[in-house]
């Protein structure tokens, strides 16, 4: 049996408006991140939340450091998916040294679906990661994602559809 999970990468304050590294259209990149999860609950697909943190170690970072706003989850989604489990990442590979794995394992989920920030960066890492090849298919959401540009988007989609599913929340959830 396929069992999917929605996956939501890095949807932080620090991306937003008022953040320290604002990307673009993240209002309706938002809306349609919280429509994946009412779709997700309404069709008992579980939501893992995934949280970039800057590791302290290797000093202060542009954004995402430990303990500041900016780092925190957006509170749409903690109020949408308040039972989620959140992973702390500390690279752009949401798999890399963090229980990501372990949680889906414990779903038993063989389908990841991804949304959230950095198209081309956290998206991109996670879908093309050596351990989402253990997975029967990986899809982003091109709807529920976004960058710091419509057009950077729109070439990191284009690398990754040779890789993985491109669909959006109304196809693939």
């Amino acid at each position: 049996m396929q069992k999917k999970s929605l996956i939501i990468i890095d949807v932080q304050n620090d991306y937003f408006p008022t953040g320290a590294f604002p990307l673009a259209d993240t209002d309706k990149t938002l809306a349609a991140i919280e429509l994946a999860i009412e779709k997700a609950h309404s069709g008992n697909i579980p939501v893992v939340i995934v949280q970039h943190v800057a590791e302290h170690e290797a000093g202060e970072a542009p954004f995402f450091n430990p303990g500041t706003i900016g780092a925190d989850l957006h509170s749409r989604i903690l109020e949408l998916a308040p039972e989620a489990p959140i992973i702390i990442k500390h690279y752009a590979d949401s798999f890399v040294n963090t229980s990501l794995a372990d949680t889906l394992e414990q779903l038993e989920v063989n389908e990841l679906i991804l949304c959230g920030m950095m198209t081309q960066n956290c998206i991109t890492h996670t879908a093309l990661s050596r351990d989402a090849d253990r997975y029967s298919s990986v899809t982003v959401l091109t709807d529920a994602t976004t960058t710091v540009s419509p057009l950077l988007h729109a070439i990191a989609l284009h690398a990754l559809s040779t890789r993985v599913s491109l669909g959006t929340v109304e196809t693939s959830l």
